[in-house]
């Protein structure tokens, strides 16, 4: 290792977050404090002016990764503000006596339902109580009998003149089973069949003639006997409808007067009030249902007149918060139910189910929008209803079902709803770009935030939730040094010094898995670091099958990596394989080859088809930074090209560039690369280091790879200046930096590279454009004007 290397060092102090250790001891102050919003302040400001916008279409969609607590968020500031709103009307729906197809909304005051339920229940008992025994007072029955009287009286009447005039003519009139019937008198006797069939034949002919005048005369005796009976029935069913109607006008008019003050309540007891006496009469009166017990009796009478209560709701709750965790079309809208009687089904208005809609209208329905959207037709009637703003109960596939099928079509219900739906970017960036309605009904975007920023609230709110998370759990006491390696996970997975993951999911599991550890031992009371490190590093051994496959191939070099020594056009770059919830860095080895020629740098990986765009374009930068860097008095004319060794798979990113123009470098100026250190950054063309992602598992895997091999304290890794910031290092690299085993060098332009990797100087361009003799980029320029001129004496 050079001398001057070293000022590009990095200091064990540098590799990870520097958090003072009485920061935590302040999170045990107020942590029962459940209502802590950590960060996210854009998307509580976008939440507030959402939630409080009245006009249509001022939904939200709340922008976020899962298990940044977007829903627990978002729920605690629905139930703040919800709690401060008045209760929404309950909505039930009642029978359409004219049309059953068709059933009525009735709305009532918060708490009234019940009252309702209960009082048209009691209402029902009273009627079955009162009838069929009504009608067995005495008077009733002494005007059912003035009825019968008068119509006895003109059938008296009718059959008397009847008689009088057979009397004269010796004939008897007789009734016998309902049916008159005439007879001839002799001695004051009627003759029977055999007397009679002894009479000569002019006295039976005689009596005949006289027959057909005597029934033609009750004929007309008893020609306005029909209208009699109508008569006669008309008063019975009036006299029974008036007594039914005296009788149960006092139970209504007690229902009106508890219920003066709702109008909706007061129009559907006119209705019940204009059928009840007829379905009081049929069901509970008539005499052909003898057998019906007072069981069948009240259904049928609950069936005509109970409402049906769809959400229920008590008078002092506030606006409804509802989160919907299915959102089918039946959770969503609401259904109609089907039951069976006697072997077919049927359905009425007592059978309308409600739905999420329902229970969350007048106040907050959260969805989730990939749930939502997987759902078939339930995402275009969603919008509609919040267009139209009314919640349709319908079959959403009745025009697929039976011919015939017998359905309900209830009352269209109002519907005052604010919709926060849950989503990830991809879905809400695809539902502007594709659907203009989206845009008209979901106007407020809440925006949370992937991190939030290490300041000493923000780390105290978050260790105050982890200690939540323990106390409700039942969880041992958390100690302060375990909280900070809670926290310092949490900002490895920002991948920053300064900012804290808000996927406090993650953490929890760690907390979690933290316990299990701490379950198995019998020493210590709390929670301290140490359990929190093992869970660490059983995480680690459960997704590390891969990464240690990939070492014992280096090991065994089936792979071939070196880690110590020097070669000419070879480097080690850093990659990321990220295989499902396995991410771990492993070194590639990158190889240049160069001879004269004027077809340029090419990309291996590109020819084959294995190298994505960004790599690509990554490739192509360098000859821009040839070009620009040695290009401006001799043309630039050689063939080179680029590996990265044993990759068989796609390659993507450009943070291989660095690492590529070094071994190109390498490969002209035939100058050595030291294989003890590894290289990571993208560049521009002008030679500029930038920025890389997955820094600390490329570090991590390189170092264990050294380690494998035997550390010699020449090895390290050299990263993007930028990078440091970015830099959370596990502390077993802290310690072998410490211990000068392995070292981090952080560089800003590619010439501090070459000098840490070829261990001799860039150089400096003089006033004269020339470079130092011996510096790197003499030598480049040396052999660069030698394949110059091999091509120009070729051609000539």
């Amino acid at each position: 290792m050079t001398q001057h290397s070293t000022q590009w060092r990095l200091s064990p102090k540098q590799l990870t977050a520097d958090l003072r250790d009485d920061i935590f001891s302040l999170s045990e102050q107020n942590s029962d404090n459940n209502d802590i919003f950590l960060g996210h302040h854009r998307a509580k400001e976008a939440l507030d002016f959402g939630l409080s916008m009245e006009s249509r279409g001022f939904n939200v969609f709340a922008m976020g990764e899962h298990g940044t607590g977007r829903q627990t968020l978002i729920r605690q500031m629905l139930s703040a503000k919800a709690s401060e709103q008045s209760t929404p009307s309950e909505w039930c729906y009642i029978n359409n006596f004219d049309d059953v197809h068709a059933p009525y909304k009735l709305y009532v005051s918060p708490g009234d339902g019940k009252q309702l339920l209960t009082r048209i229940n009691t209402f029902i008992d009273e009627l079955l109580d009162l009838f069929p025994e009504i009608f067995d007072n005495p008077g009733y029955q002494r005007q059912k009998a003035a009825i019968d009287r008068e119509f006895n009286q003109k059938y008296d009447e009718a059959i008397s003149k009847v008689e009088e005039t057979a009397l004269k003519n010796d004939v008897i009139l007789f009734e016998e089973n309902g049916e008159i019937g005439f007879s001839l008198l002799v001695d004051g006797k009627p003759l029977g069949d055999k007397e009679f069939a002894n009479l000569d034949e002019k006295k039976r002919n005689d009596f005949y003639v006289l027959l057909e005048k005597l029934e033609n005369l009750l004929s007309e005796q008893l020609i306005e006997l029909p209208l009699w009976k109508r008569i006669s029935s008309d008063k019975m069913r009036k006299l029974k409808h008036e007594t039914a109607e005296q009788s149960i006008r006092p139970f209504l008019k007690e229902l009106e007067h508890e219920f003066a003050s709702n109008i909706g309540v007061l129009k559907y007891l006119s209705k019940v009030k204009a059928h009840v006496v007829d379905a009081v009469l049929e069901i509970l009166v008539d005499e052909g249902n003898e057998n019906q017990n007072d069981k069948d009796a009240r259904k049928l009478m609950q069936e005509r007149f109970l409402p049906n209560l769809l959400v229920a709701r008590e008078p002092e709750e506030g606006a409804p918060v509802v989160y919907e965790q299915n959102p089918t079309f039946q959770n969503l809208f609401g259904h109609v139910d089907f039951a069976s009687f006697q072997g077919s089904s049927y359905t009425s208005y007592r059978l309308i189910r409600p739905g999420a809609l329902h229970k969350a209208n007048g106040g907050y329905l959260l969805l989730e929008a990939e749930k939502l959207l997987n759902q078939p037709l339930v995402w275009s009637r969603l919008k509609l209803a919040l267009k139209t703003q009314e919640i349709t109960i319908e079959n959403p596939y009745s025009e697929f079902s039976q011919p015939g099928a017998f359905s309900l079509q209830p009352e269209k219900i109002p519907l005052k709803v604010k919709v926060i739906l849950l989503g990830d970017p991809e879905i809400y960036y695809m539902l502007q770009d594709y659907d203009q309605e989206f845009t008209e009904l979901f106007r407020v975007l809440a925006d949370f935030d992937r991190y939030l920023d290490s300041t000493d609230q923000n780390l105290i709110e978050y260790a105050q939730l982890i200690r939540q998370r323990a106390e409700k759990y039942d969880y041992p006491k958390v100690s302060d040094a375990a909280i900070k390696e809670l926290v310092k996970y949490a900002l490895r997975r920002a991948e920053h010094q300064h900012k804290i993951s808000s996927n406090i999911v993650q953490v929890n599991d760690l907390l979690d898995e933290s316990v299990y550890f701490w379950k198995k031992q019998t020493v210590q009371n709390m929670l301290t670091p140490e359990f929190v490190v093992q869970a660490l590093n059983a995480q680690q051994r459960r997704t590390g099958r891969i990464s240690e496959a990939w070492l014992s191939e280096i090991k065994e070099e089936q792979v071939l990596i070196s880690t110590q020594g020097k070669q000419i056009g070879k480097v080690n770059g850093l990659t990321v394989l990220e295989i499902g919830d396995s991410v771990f860095g492993t070194p590639a080895r990158i190889t240049a080859t160069v001879y004269a020629g004027s077809h340029g740098i090419t990309d291996i990986e590109r020819e084959v088809d294995l190298g994505k765009s960004i790599h690509s374009k990554g490739v192509l930068l360098l000859s821009g930074y040839i070009g620009h860097k040695y290009g401006q008095n001799l043309p630039v004319a050689i063939s080179a090209n680029i590996a990265i060794e044993q990759s068989y798979g796609h390659i993507d990113g450009d943070s291989a560039s660095m690492a590529e123009l070094c071994a190109l470098i390498s490969a002209i100026s035939h100058l050595p690369i030291d294989q003890s250190i590894a290289i990571t950054g993208s560049m521009n063309q002008h030679g500029e280091v930038q920025s890389i992602g997955g820094v600390n598992e490329k570090i991590e895997g390189f170092y264990r790879l050294c380690k494998d091999k035997g550390l010699t304290g020449e090895q390290g890794v050299i990263i993007p200046k930028t990078n440091v910031i970015n830099l959370m290092l596990c502390d077993e690299v802290i310690n072998a930096v410490k211990n000068d085993d392995f070292h981090i060098y952080a560089v800003d332009n590619v010439d501090q590279s070459l000098e840490i990797l070829m261990g001799q100087s860039a150089g400096v361009m003089n006033s004269v454009g020339r470079y130092p003799r011996k510096s790197i980029h003499a030598l480049v320029l040396n052999k660069l004007s030698h394949l110059s001129e091999l091509l120009e004496g070729g051609e000539g």
